[in-house]
Protein backbone atom coordinates (compact mmCIF):
# COMPACT_ATOMS: atom_id res chain seq x y z
CA UNK A 1 0.00 0.00 0.00
CA UNK A 2 3.00 2.31 0.41
CA UNK A 3 3.20 2.80 -3.38
CA UNK A 4 -0.11 4.65 -3.27
CA UNK A 5 1.36 7.61 -1.44
CA UNK A 6 -0.10 10.83 -2.79
CA UNK A 7 -3.27 9.50 -4.36
CA UNK A 8 -5.04 10.88 -1.34
CA UNK A 9 -6.70 9.49 1.73
CA UNK A 10 -9.43 7.82 -0.32
CA UNK A 11 -6.82 5.97 -2.37
CA UNK A 12 -5.21 4.63 0.78
CA UNK A 13 -8.41 3.53 2.47
CA UNK A 14 -10.69 3.10 -0.53
CA UNK A 15 -11.46 -0.46 0.42
CA UNK A 16 -12.59 0.80 3.82
CA UNK A 17 -14.89 3.49 2.42
CA UNK A 18 -16.84 0.99 0.30
CA UNK A 19 -17.05 -1.66 2.99
CA UNK A 20 -18.99 0.05 5.75
CA UNK A 21 -21.87 -2.40 6.23
CA UNK A 22 -22.86 -3.21 9.79
CA UNK A 23 -20.95 -6.49 9.77
CA UNK A 24 -17.66 -4.62 9.09
CA UNK A 25 -18.18 -2.17 11.93
CA UNK A 26 -17.16 -3.36 15.39
CA UNK A 27 -17.75 -1.84 18.79
CA UNK A 28 -14.29 -1.42 20.31
CA UNK A 29 -13.61 -0.52 23.93
CA UNK A 30 -12.28 3.02 24.33
CA UNK A 31 -9.77 1.68 26.84
CA UNK A 32 -8.27 -0.60 24.17
CA UNK A 33 -7.63 2.26 21.71
CA UNK A 34 -4.20 3.85 21.42
CA UNK A 35 -3.21 6.99 19.53
CA UNK A 36 -1.40 6.68 16.23
CA UNK A 37 2.35 6.82 16.95
CA UNK A 38 2.77 8.57 13.60
CA UNK A 39 0.13 11.20 14.28
CA UNK A 40 1.74 14.46 13.09
CA UNK A 41 -0.66 16.68 15.00
CA UNK A 42 0.54 17.21 18.56
CA UNK A 43 -2.05 19.74 19.73
CA UNK A 44 -5.82 19.37 19.60
CA UNK A 45 -8.12 22.39 19.92
CA UNK A 46 -10.07 22.01 23.16
CA UNK A 47 -13.09 23.95 21.83
CA UNK A 48 -13.28 21.75 18.73
CA UNK A 49 -13.15 18.61 20.86
CA UNK A 50 -15.91 20.03 23.09
CA UNK A 51 -18.13 20.78 20.08
CA UNK A 52 -17.57 17.27 18.75
CA UNK A 53 -18.37 15.81 22.17
CA UNK A 54 -21.71 17.64 22.24
CA UNK A 55 -22.49 16.34 18.75
CA UNK A 56 -21.60 12.78 19.77
CA UNK A 57 -23.81 12.98 22.84
CA UNK A 58 -26.74 14.04 20.65
CA UNK A 59 -26.21 12.03 17.49
CA UNK A 60 -23.56 9.45 18.33
CA UNK A 61 -20.44 8.77 16.26
CA UNK A 62 -21.61 8.91 12.64
CA UNK A 63 -18.32 8.00 10.97
CA UNK A 64 -16.52 4.98 12.47
CA UNK A 65 -12.88 5.13 13.49
CA UNK A 66 -10.30 3.19 11.50
CA UNK A 67 -8.07 0.99 13.65
CA UNK A 68 -5.42 -1.65 13.32
CA UNK A 69 -4.84 -4.49 15.77
CA UNK A 70 -1.70 -4.19 17.83
CA UNK A 71 -0.06 -6.13 20.64
CA UNK A 72 -1.84 -3.96 23.19
CA UNK A 73 -5.33 -3.35 21.88
CA UNK A 74 -5.80 -1.18 18.81
CA UNK A 75 -3.97 1.76 17.26
CA UNK A 76 -5.95 4.58 15.69
CA UNK A 77 -5.30 4.99 11.97
CA UNK A 78 -7.88 7.74 11.45
CA UNK A 79 -10.33 9.43 13.80
CA UNK A 80 -8.28 10.54 16.79
CA UNK A 81 -10.49 13.58 17.40
CA UNK A 82 -13.55 11.36 17.47
CA UNK A 83 -11.74 9.11 19.93
CA UNK A 84 -10.83 12.01 22.22
CA UNK A 85 -14.33 13.47 22.05
CA UNK A 86 -15.84 10.04 22.79
CA UNK A 87 -13.70 9.77 25.92
CA UNK A 88 -14.81 13.25 26.99
CA UNK A 89 -18.42 12.21 26.40
CA UNK A 90 -17.96 9.20 28.66
CA UNK A 91 -18.47 6.55 25.97
CA UNK A 92 -17.14 3.12 26.79
CA UNK A 93 -17.11 1.83 23.19
CA UNK A 94 -16.66 3.41 19.75
CA UNK A 95 -17.71 2.12 16.32
CA UNK A 96 -14.64 1.17 14.32
CA UNK A 97 -13.41 -0.66 11.26
CA UNK A 98 -10.33 -2.78 11.87
CA UNK A 99 -7.91 -3.17 8.98
CA UNK A 100 -4.35 -4.37 8.44
CA UNK A 101 -1.97 -1.45 7.94
CA UNK A 102 1.81 -1.48 8.14
CA UNK A 103 3.81 1.37 9.70
CA UNK A 104 4.31 3.01 6.31
CA UNK A 105 0.56 3.12 5.66
CA UNK A 106 -0.10 4.39 9.20
CA UNK A 107 2.21 7.34 8.62
CA UNK A 108 0.76 8.15 5.22
CA UNK A 109 -2.85 8.06 6.34
CA UNK A 110 -2.18 10.14 9.45
CA UNK A 111 -0.49 12.85 7.39
CA UNK A 112 -3.01 12.84 4.56
CA UNK A 113 -6.01 12.91 6.88
CA UNK A 114 -4.69 16.01 8.64
CA UNK A 115 -3.39 17.77 5.52
CA UNK A 116 -6.71 17.36 3.75
CA UNK A 117 -8.53 18.87 6.72
CA UNK A 118 -5.85 21.56 7.20
CA UNK A 119 -5.63 20.71 10.90
CA UNK A 120 -1.86 20.81 11.25
CA UNK A 121 0.16 23.75 12.46
CA UNK A 122 2.96 24.68 10.06
CA UNK A 123 5.53 23.12 12.43
CA UNK A 124 3.57 19.87 12.66
CA UNK A 125 3.31 19.90 8.86
CA UNK A 126 7.09 20.38 8.59
CA UNK A 127 7.74 17.48 10.96
CA UNK A 128 5.33 15.31 8.99
CA UNK A 129 7.18 16.02 5.74
CA UNK A 130 10.50 15.24 7.41
CA UNK A 131 9.17 11.98 8.83
CA UNK A 132 7.86 10.89 5.44
CA UNK A 133 11.21 11.64 3.82
CA UNK A 134 13.23 9.96 6.57
CA UNK A 135 11.02 6.94 7.17
CA UNK A 136 9.72 6.26 3.66
CA UNK A 137 12.77 7.30 1.69
CA UNK A 138 10.85 9.67 -0.58
CA UNK A 139 12.18 12.99 -1.88
CA UNK A 140 10.74 16.48 -1.77
CA UNK A 141 9.93 16.13 -5.46
CA UNK A 142 8.01 12.92 -4.70
CA UNK A 143 6.00 14.67 -2.00
CA UNK A 144 5.36 17.63 -4.27
CA UNK A 145 3.88 15.45 -7.01
CA UNK A 146 1.98 13.09 -4.79
CA UNK A 147 0.61 15.44 -2.13
CA UNK A 148 -0.30 18.23 -4.51
CA UNK A 149 2.00 20.70 -2.75
CA UNK A 150 4.63 22.76 -4.54
CA UNK A 151 8.23 21.75 -3.93
CA UNK A 152 9.04 25.27 -2.75
CA UNK A 153 6.22 25.08 -0.18
CA UNK A 154 7.54 21.79 1.17
CA UNK A 155 11.14 23.05 1.21
CA UNK A 156 10.26 26.37 2.88
CA UNK A 157 8.08 24.61 5.44
CA UNK A 158 10.82 22.14 6.33
CA UNK A 159 13.39 24.94 6.64
CA UNK A 160 11.49 26.16 9.70
CA UNK A 161 12.78 23.12 11.59
CA UNK A 162 16.28 24.62 11.47
CA UNK A 163 15.12 27.55 13.62
CA UNK A 164 15.91 27.73 17.35
CA UNK A 165 13.55 25.72 19.53
CA UNK A 166 12.07 28.79 21.21
CA UNK A 167 11.11 30.31 17.86
CA UNK A 168 9.63 27.00 16.72
CA UNK A 169 7.42 27.05 19.82
CA UNK A 170 6.29 30.63 19.14
CA UNK A 171 5.32 29.68 15.58
CA UNK A 172 3.63 26.47 16.70
CA UNK A 173 1.54 28.37 19.26
CA UNK A 174 0.55 31.00 16.70
CA UNK A 175 2.31 33.89 18.43
CA UNK A 176 4.54 34.30 15.36
CA UNK A 177 3.90 33.17 11.79
CA UNK A 178 5.65 31.10 9.16
CA UNK A 179 6.47 34.42 7.46
CA UNK A 180 8.28 35.60 10.60
CA UNK A 181 10.24 32.36 10.69
CA UNK A 182 11.23 32.52 7.03
CA UNK A 183 12.35 36.14 7.44
CA UNK A 184 14.43 35.38 10.53
CA UNK A 185 16.13 32.52 8.68
CA UNK A 186 17.73 35.22 6.54
CA UNK A 187 19.72 36.60 9.46
CA UNK A 188 23.43 36.11 8.71
CA UNK A 189 24.79 36.42 12.25
CA UNK A 190 22.98 33.67 14.10
CA UNK A 191 24.39 34.87 17.43
CA UNK A 192 21.97 37.80 17.23
CA UNK A 193 18.93 35.61 16.63
CA UNK A 194 17.61 35.36 20.21
CA UNK A 195 17.86 39.13 20.66
CA UNK A 196 16.07 39.66 17.35
CA UNK A 197 13.29 37.20 18.21
CA UNK A 198 12.56 38.97 21.49
CA UNK A 199 12.51 42.33 19.71
CA UNK A 200 9.99 41.01 17.19
CA UNK A 201 7.75 39.71 19.99
CA UNK A 202 8.15 42.77 22.22
CA UNK A 203 7.42 45.29 19.47
CA UNK A 204 4.87 43.11 17.63
CA UNK A 205 6.69 43.60 14.33
CA UNK A 206 4.97 42.37 11.18
CA UNK A 207 6.76 40.25 8.58
CA UNK A 208 7.64 43.21 6.35
CA UNK A 209 9.16 45.09 9.29
CA UNK A 210 11.21 42.03 10.25
CA UNK A 211 12.50 41.68 6.69
CA UNK A 212 13.56 45.34 6.63
CA UNK A 213 15.21 45.04 10.04
CA UNK A 214 17.17 41.94 9.02
CA UNK A 215 18.31 43.64 5.84
CA UNK A 216 19.66 46.52 7.91
CA UNK A 217 21.42 44.14 10.31
CA UNK A 218 22.92 42.04 7.51
CA UNK A 219 24.22 45.11 5.70
CA UNK A 220 25.54 46.58 8.93
CA UNK A 221 23.29 49.58 8.62
CA UNK A 222 22.12 51.58 11.54
CA UNK A 223 19.75 54.47 11.50
CA UNK A 224 21.90 57.57 11.27
CA UNK A 225 21.72 59.83 14.25
CA UNK A 226 20.75 63.36 13.54
CA UNK A 227 23.60 65.71 14.20
CA UNK A 228 22.50 68.28 16.68
CA UNK A 229 23.72 71.79 16.08
CA UNK A 230 25.66 73.31 18.94
CA UNK A 231 23.34 75.74 20.65
CA UNK A 232 24.25 79.23 21.67
CA UNK A 233 25.37 79.09 25.34
CA UNK A 234 22.99 81.97 26.08
CA UNK A 235 20.03 80.00 24.63
CA UNK A 236 21.01 76.92 26.64
CA UNK A 237 21.15 78.95 29.85
CA UNK A 238 17.72 80.47 29.23
CA UNK A 239 16.25 77.02 28.45
CA UNK A 240 17.53 75.78 31.80
CA UNK A 241 16.00 78.76 33.63
CA UNK A 242 12.61 78.30 31.95
CA UNK A 243 12.65 74.54 32.50
CA UNK A 244 13.25 75.13 36.21
CA UNK A 245 10.55 77.81 36.40
CA UNK A 246 7.83 75.79 34.67
CA UNK A 247 8.92 72.35 35.90
CA UNK A 248 8.59 71.16 32.28
CA UNK A 249 11.04 70.74 29.44
CA UNK A 250 11.45 73.99 27.52
CA UNK A 251 13.07 74.31 24.11
CA UNK A 252 14.05 77.57 22.45
CA UNK A 253 14.44 77.36 18.69
CA UNK A 254 16.06 80.38 17.09
CA UNK A 255 15.99 80.86 13.35
CA UNK A 256 17.26 83.59 11.04
CA UNK A 257 14.48 86.12 11.44
CA UNK A 258 12.29 84.49 14.05
CA UNK A 259 12.18 81.88 16.81
CA UNK A 260 9.84 79.95 19.05
CA UNK A 261 9.63 78.56 22.56
CA UNK A 262 8.16 75.10 23.11
CA UNK A 263 6.95 73.95 26.53
CA UNK A 264 6.03 70.31 27.00
CA UNK A 265 2.94 69.20 28.91
CA UNK A 266 1.64 65.69 29.53
CA UNK A 267 -2.11 66.03 30.16
CA UNK A 268 -4.89 68.58 30.59
CA UNK A 269 -4.06 69.15 34.25
CA UNK A 270 -0.44 69.87 33.36
CA UNK A 271 -1.57 72.24 30.59
CA UNK A 272 -3.83 74.19 32.98
CA UNK A 273 -0.96 74.47 35.43
CA UNK A 274 1.27 76.00 32.76
CA UNK A 275 -1.46 78.37 31.56
CA UNK A 276 -1.91 79.65 35.10
CA UNK A 277 1.82 80.27 35.38
CA UNK A 278 1.87 82.06 32.06
CA UNK A 279 -1.08 84.21 33.15
CA UNK A 280 0.69 85.59 36.16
Amino acid sequence: MGKRLGKGLNALINDIEVDTDENAIEQISVDECRTNPYQPRKTFDADAIEELKISILEYGIIQPLILRKSIKGYEIIAGERRYRAAKEAGLTHVPAIVREFDDRDMMEVALLENLQREDLTVIEEANAYRNLIDELGVTQDDLSQKLGKSRSHIANTMRLLSLPENLIQYINSGELTMGHGRAILGLKKKDNMDELIEKVRREHLNVRQVEQLIQQINEGKRKPKKKEKTKDPYIQEEESKLTERFSSNVSIKKQKNKGKIEIEFYNDTDLNRLLELLGE
